[in-house]
């Protein structure tokens, strides 16, 4: 199915219902009309980071489903997969071949040897330096062959995740099946997570290598373009990297528009959402709310350092059971580069200052994805993050379909899902976006023009009010109700 003009909801297999199954009797019952596309986080066999360590493609992990699951889904929202470009599991077949066989292993070339990729075998302290890493040290795991002998293998994140040589033919092969496979079982879309880690070179910070990134994302659009299928690089970083991959014609992720939009609601001025909105890829996903978290590096040269920090202070002064500690060490986080906290609790768990968040993003250029816990306007789940000690659960909650069932009767759901349906249905939102300047630093004017038809969001970012008006069959101006 190909991509439409329509919201995609994200979210784990089980984590709206216990599978595949209950996910689709829950969308069935409760969210016709408002969810137009589907990004289901990984359902494959993995051994760590929910999913995103895949021991292989080929299967569903039974305790989600199976492809038939996949397929039905299919058949009614068109669909987002994800790839993990830059690493497979260590407990995959491919590196447990390699662990056996070394040498001998028809895998052997899947996988970045220190021996063979640093001169000499080993990174100078510049080299190590100069790497974008997650770990305060060369980013790699030893492993012990079945002969005895051991070697120092690249790997970036979790230790189950061993990175991939994605320049060898061996694992350009891997790459190019494994994405037309997925096209075969219902992807309209593949989300090439952690990519801008994918290309290692000598000399360089090994993230978004140029040009040798763009290469790679050539032979991953030409291995599906037959297929009318598209490819969505998952990058956090400066908001130029994204600007870049627009110019090229692909799809891009706005990650900035979160923080843009809570210091906006924060400081009731929209100086810098402005900006944005008027200059951001027209051709893109709009976020508010991931699994991961909250983006901050994605708005840097788009907000001061100043700002940036009084963002991230207010959201912990005024978010809702937030605090600083859960972005620390001792809740297993030290990820600078985002923060944890659902982005209804990021605004104080008040409705109105959600729904105008909401409203704002469903109008922005491009196509609205709502992550599972934001379509529930769901608050920081505390209990599973102390349970676990891990940071990003606080918005990782698990909802029953009883819980889904009681969560839409919520009066602030009733109105986010009119916004919704009326968002995937008007045509205007197929048209030409502007933003308008009123000259007053709280107000917020966005509108749409497609022929005859045409739609405006008027906001104050002050009093967290907002309507919308539209045109009507028949010309008249109506006015959105949400009652």
């Amino acid at each position: 199915m190909a991509i439409r003009n329509q919201i995609m909801l994200i979210t784990y297999p089980d984590s709206m219902g216990k599978n595949l199954k209950e996910l689709s009797e829950v969308l069935d019952e409760h969210f016709g009309g408002i969810i137009g596309g589907l990004h289901i986080l990984p359902f494959f066999p993995s051994s760590a980071d929910r999913g995103f360590a895949p021991t292989t493609y080929e299967a569903v992990d039974p305790a989600f489903g199976d492809w038939n699951d996949i397929r039905a889904l299919a058949n009614r929202y068109y669909l987002m997969f994800d790839f993990m470009i830059n690493h497979i599991s260590r407990s995959s077949a491919y590196f447990q071949d390699f662990l056996e066989k070394k040498d001998q292993s028809a895998y052997k070339d899947m996988f970045i040897r220190y021996r063979d990729f640093w001169p000499g075998g080993e990174p100078t302290r510049k080299d190590v330096d100069l790497i974008y890493k997650r770990k305060p040290r060369a980013p790699y795991i030893d492993v012990t062959f079945r002969d005895g002998t051991s070697e120092k293998i690249w790997c970036t994140f979790d230790e189950e995740q061993v990175d991939l040589a994605v320049n060898t033919k061996t694992t350009q092969d891997f790459m190019r099946e494994t994405m037309r496979n997925m096209v075969e079982k219902g992807a309209s879309i593949i989300r090439l997570d952690a990519f801008a880690y994918a290309v290692k070179k000598q000399g360089t910070n090994c993230f978004f290598v140029e040009p040798e990134t763009f290469d790679l994302l050539g032979f991953c659009r030409d291995a599906v373009k037959e297929r009318d299928v598209e490819i969505l690089p998952e990058i956090h970083e400066h908001f130029s990297i994204q600007m870049k991959l627009a110019e090229k014609d692909y799809w891009v992720y706005d990650f900035a528009l979160p923080m843009l939009l809570l210091h906006a609601i924060y400081t009731c001025k929209n100086k810098n959402l402005l900006s944005w909105l008027r200059n951001c890829p027209r051709k893109q996903f709009t976020t508010l709310d991931t699994h991961d978290g909250i983006g901050v590096v994605d708005v840097k040269g788009l907000m001061t350092q100043e700002e940036i920090d009084q963002t991230i202070n207010f959201l912990f002064s005024k978010g809702a059971n937030v605090k600083k500690i859960y972005n620390t060490v001792a809740y297993n986080n030290l990820d600078v580069y985002q923060l944890n906290c659902t982005y209804y609790s990021a605004l104080g768990d008040n409705d109105d200052a959600y729904l105008l968040a909401r409203a704002v993003q469903f109008f922005a250029p491009g196509i609205p994805q709502v992550y599972y816990v934001g379509l529930l306007a769901g608050k920081n789940d505390i209990e599973f993050l102390e349970k676990t000690k891990v940071g990003r659960n606080i918005n990782r909650h698990y909802y029953t379909k009883e819980e889904i069932g009681r969560e839409v009767k919520r009066p602030i759901l009733k109105k986010m899902y009119a916004i919704m349906r009326f968002r995937n249905s008007y045509p205007a939102f197929g048209g030409e976006v502007s933003v308008e300047d009123s000259g007053l630093e709280s107000r917020l004017t966005i509108r749409w023009t497609k022929e005859k038809y045409s739609v405006q969001l008027h906001a104050d970012l002050k009093t967290r009010q907002f309507e919308i008006t539209y045109t009507g069959e028949n010309g008249t101006q109506e006015k959105l109700s949400l009652a």
